[in-house]
């Protein structure tokens, strides 16, 4: 495993680490709680120190399992959680220091522990990040000791942007990917030199880059793969990155042939990874088999620059105007 420094937050992060959204299992499947504990185990024992939860996985069985195997773990392992999706509507208004504070005590009582290292808005409306009251809370919440660190998981660069205005902001979590590229333009520059810690979320575009999809593959309707292609219930840009499914294949059929024989997950991991700003990848893992693919993007051949480059053009090709001035 490699690390990398979480920013300001000053944390050694490991640079694959995990997302435990689909930890309990396929999307739309029932959270097996056996199955979430070996895959973060497995994690652990592979030099995996930084798990990213939010309290709405599982409706808080995500963060409960990973509070479970952390606190029986010896290694250090950072436990980053998210708040705000549980608001119901989903509006700026319903964003109110008290029950952000709520929420954070029912986080830390899921996960067992006296202090968070990272608390993280969980995607709010853009409204939200106008509003110095809000990242204000989160300052007396460090000065009580109950978060170590703050910051944003934001749908998009402006959001970004906005977020780290405010000095207190230690990380940004975005999407980025091989069909999400945008935030390594400004945003990448900006985080940089305000030593804000990037951790790239979505990073296989949904299962698009795994190159395991074709025109015949089917979603459960449980699974935002098959009901929010769209964006009928949350923001497009979280399914396939905002892509069209089909014309996503086309886009990796070409990554395919540039790299024929190699795994396509190590490649898309290795081009976010060759990106100094970024701090770690998020990718989930639904399986043990799939959290080892992950991890061997370290064993795996090497990126050259011109790889990189075709996959640039691709991008450029079929996706850029499609997405580029979305998110």
């Amino acid at each position: 495993m490699n690390y990398r420094i979480l920013g300001k937050t000053g944390l050694k992060v490991s640079e694959i680490s995990l997302g435990t959204w689909q930890v309990g299992g396929k999307w739309g499947s029932e959270f097996n709680q056996k199955n979430a504990e070996e895959i973060i185990n497995i994690a652990i024992d592979n030099g995996v120190n930084f798990l990213d939860t939010a309290d709405v996985y599982s409706d808080g069985l995500s963060e409960k399992i990973v509070g479970k195997v952390v606190r029986s773990r010896k290694e250090e392992v950072y436990i980053a959680t998210k708040c705000g999706r549980f608001l119901d509507p989903h509006v700026s208004s319903a964003y109110q220091p008290a029950v952000l504070r709520k929420f954070v005590e029912n986080s830390l009582s899921n996960l067992g522990v006296e202090r968070i290292d990272l608390i993280q808005l969980h995607c709010p409306p853009t409204e939200v990040y106008y509003r110095p009251e809000i990242f204000e809370l989160f300052e007396v919440l460090t000065k009580e000791g109950k978060i170590r660190n703050y910051g944003v998981s934001v749908a998009n660069v402006e959001e970004a942007l906005k977020a780290i205005e405010y000095p207190g902001v230690s990380t940004v979590q975005i999407i980025f990917n091989m069909f999400r590229q945008r935030s390594s333009e400004l945003f990448f520059r900006e985080a940089k030199a305000k030593d804000v810690g990037i951790i790239a979320r979505v990073p296989l575009a949904s299962g698009l880059l795994t190159g395991k999809f074709g025109k015949n593959s089917t979603f459960s309707e449980e699974d935002h793969r098959f009901f929010n292609r769209k964006g009928e219930v949350f923001d497009k840009g979280e399914t396939f990155s905002g892509i069209d499914f089909d014309l996503g294949l086309q886009a990796v059929e070409e990554l395919k042939h540039i790299f024929k024989d190699q795994n396509l997950v190590h490649k898309a991991l290795q081009w976010i990874l060759a990106f100094e700003e970024v701090s770690c990848i998020i990718p989930g893992a639904s399986s043990v088999s799939q959290l080892l693919s992950n991890l061997d993007t370290f064993s795996a051949t090497p990126l050259l620059e011109s790889d990189v480059e075709k996959v640039n053009a691709i991008y450029k090709k079929y996706i850029k105007k499609e997405v580029h001035h979305l998110w």
